[in-house]
């Protein structure tokens, strides 16, 4: 081992206790940040950050700033100035490798489509834990089938995503996301403005991923989700041309 180079870089799959030692204070920090988001899209000495068993609501604009939102805060985008921190890991420091393995402690909703359309719905929800992980084929279909479940399903879609109807690819997006009990959690316009009847059972299951300790974004793009006060936030932010403006709960 070389003392200079070699750090204690995440593993690919931490137990749960590694995981909270770890994070520390923080699951996410974003600290002083500036960077491009894209074509037009900018943010300028943004500073964020989630403790465990956080869960905060963004208005992010639009689906290309909450998805590049969530590109910042998964590593993705590069900083030009400031930092940005995962589990206590400053993702510019981390090689490529490391980088992939510790976003395997992400789950996400992606605001455009993001399913591989030669897969079956279930190997769509699945193919991350198989990538991240060693844990056996039961277990997962197991926790998937409960998810799924949860979340209105009668089981997991075998069907593949051009054939599912677009409220169960939204169910089963949200099964991808909670999937694996992910240290953070990013939710890009989950609901998608119009599946207002998922609002109670994705409240619950989010409960359920804060009391072990994940953190919840969800990054909405609907004024009337904005709107309701009675979601069990721990603060509201809105992205506002390049700065992040904390408004009252």
């Amino acid at each position: 081992m070389n003392a200079e180079t070699d750090q204690p870089f995440p593993t690919i799959d931490p137990s749960p206790d590694d995981a909270v030692e770890r994070r520390g204070r923080y699951v996410l920090e974003i600290d002083g940040v500036e960077a491009s988001l894209g074509p037009g899209l900018r943010v300028g000495s943004v500073s964020f950050a989630m403790a465990p068993g956080s869960f905060e609501l963004m208005d992010a604009g639009d689906r290309r700033q909450a998805a590049a939102f969530s590109d910042l805060c998964s590593g993705l985008i590069s900083p030009t100035a400031g930092t940005v921190r995962f589990l206590g890991y400053d993702w510019a420091d981390l090689p490529h490798d490391y980088a992939n393995a510790l976003r395997g402690r992400i789950g996400r909703v992606f605001a455009g489509s993001a399913w591989m359309p030669h897969l079956s719905l279930m190997d769509n929800i699945l193919v991350q834990q198989r990538h991240h992980t060693r844990r056996a084929e039961d277990d997962l279909l197991a926790e998937a089938s409960a998810l799924a479940r949860e979340f209105g399903l009668p089981g997991i879609p075998l069907s593949p995503p051009d054939e599912a109807t677009a409220l169960d690819r939204a169910r089963a997006a949200l099964v991808r996301a909670f999937i694996g009990n992910p240290a953070l959690i990013l939710l890009e316009h989950p609901l998608q403005g119009r599946f207002v009847d998922l609002l109670e059972r994705l409240v619950n299951v989010i409960g359920n991923a804060r009391r072990r300790g994940a953190a919840v974004l969800w990054l909405t793009l609907t004024p009337t989700i904005w709107a309701m006060r009675g979601l069990p936030t721990s603060g509201r932010v809105r992205l506002s041309g390049t700065r992040l403006v904390r408004t009252a709960s």
